[in-house]
């Protein structure tokens, strides 16, 4: 979810993980055409449904690793150019084969973008591990809040896009989330921003383990493999949300370590010292990704999900404020 989300001037670790790899099904990187140049029609071969500034051009499925797990590439220098402090892949595969110069990849780890190796899908081949299977990444709670006290940027881009999918869940309706937890830290403000007026739809947690409990929207993890959505029995709409966001969200709250009859009060936290650490700011969805997701789902060409497009797209605030 937060492959393409950058933080400026801030130095981001790396995308994935060592011994895993994720393809972007999208086209991504460039070239890059204007929507203008472009048109409706063309821009939606190419996943995108609603005007943005430009287009990309450059191939779909291409497979993002880790740096440090790029094996046998050399650096080709005339395509070396970054903003500030690093590569950023703006003229194209930087990488070639070690053996027969052929352009293979691009390395990214300018300051503000996370640090991958985006290997081109026409360039490579994917390869069995040799006991004939592939280690299943695991799904771990990502806490929302990152060390030195800020909202993580993977919580930033996930809300963002399951907000976009939460805008045609719910038709482009206003919705509700249950007061006083992290679920609606994290989405209310966001939601009233790009759904305000009457509420009318409720939205909760639903996935393994977490049945459906009445709401008219559900929140729904999804694979980590296959990047699908959980699909609940109940015939309920649902919008997916990154898997990591959504088992944290779904954790047991926390209890005093300390032997003691019951549970703490909810908002109420342990005495430890340090204290957690806690943003000095409200959380807010990014924006860019917001439209970005929005822009890439075929429903944003039903009017009622385009107007909300529209008036995020033309507004140039923040989702919150």
């Amino acid at each position: 979810m937060h492959a393409h989300h950058s933080s400026w001037h801030e130095l981001l670790p790396p995308l994935m993980e060592q011994g895993l790899y994720a393809v972007d099904p999208l086209p991504s990187g460039p070239p890059y055409r204007r929507w203008e140049e472009v048109g409706e029609a063309e821009a939606a071969a190419r996943g995108v449904y609603a005007p943005e500034y430009s287009v990309s051009f450059g191939a779909a499925g291409r497979i993002a690793v880790a740096p440090g797990d790029s094996r046998g590439t050399v650096v080709i220098p005339e395509r070396c150019d970054g903003y500030c402090m690093g590569l950023d892949g703006r003229d194209g595969p930087n990488l070639a084969c070690g053996r027969c110069g052929s352009a293979v990849g691009t390395r990214v780890d300018d300051c503000g973008l996370w640090q991958a190796v985006w290997l081109e899908p026409d360039a490579v081949r994917r390869v069995p591990l040799d006991d004939g299977s592939d280690p299943a990444p695991e799904v771990r709670a990502r806490p929302p809040i990152e060390p030195c006290g800020g909202w993580d940027g993977r919580w930033v881009a996930a809300v963002a896009v399951a907000l976009a999918h939460l805008v045609v869940a719910a038709e482009g309706d206003p919705v509700t989330f249950p007061a006083g937890g992290l679920l609606a830290e994290t989405f209310a403000r966001g939601a009233e921003r790009v759904l305000p007026g009457p509420v009318r739809k409720s939205v909760g947690l639903a996935g393994p383990g977490v049945p459906v409990a009445g709401d008219d929207i559900v929140l729904v993890p999804r694979d980590p493999v296959t990047g699908e959505p959980w699909r609940p029995e109940a015939e309920v709409p649902v919008a997916p949300l990154s898997a990591e966001v959504w088992a944290h969200l779904t954790e047991p709250p926390e209890t005093s370590p300390l032997p003691a009859s019951g549970t703490l009060p909810p908002g109420v936290l342990r005495d430890d010292y340090p204290l957690p650490p806690l943003p000095g700011y409200f959380f807010e969805p990014d924006r860019r990704i917001f439209l970005s997701a929005l822009a890439r789902h075929p429903a944003v060409r039903r009017p009622r999900i385009r107007a909300v497009y529209d008036r995020v797209a033309a507004g140039r605030h923040p989702l919150c404020l």
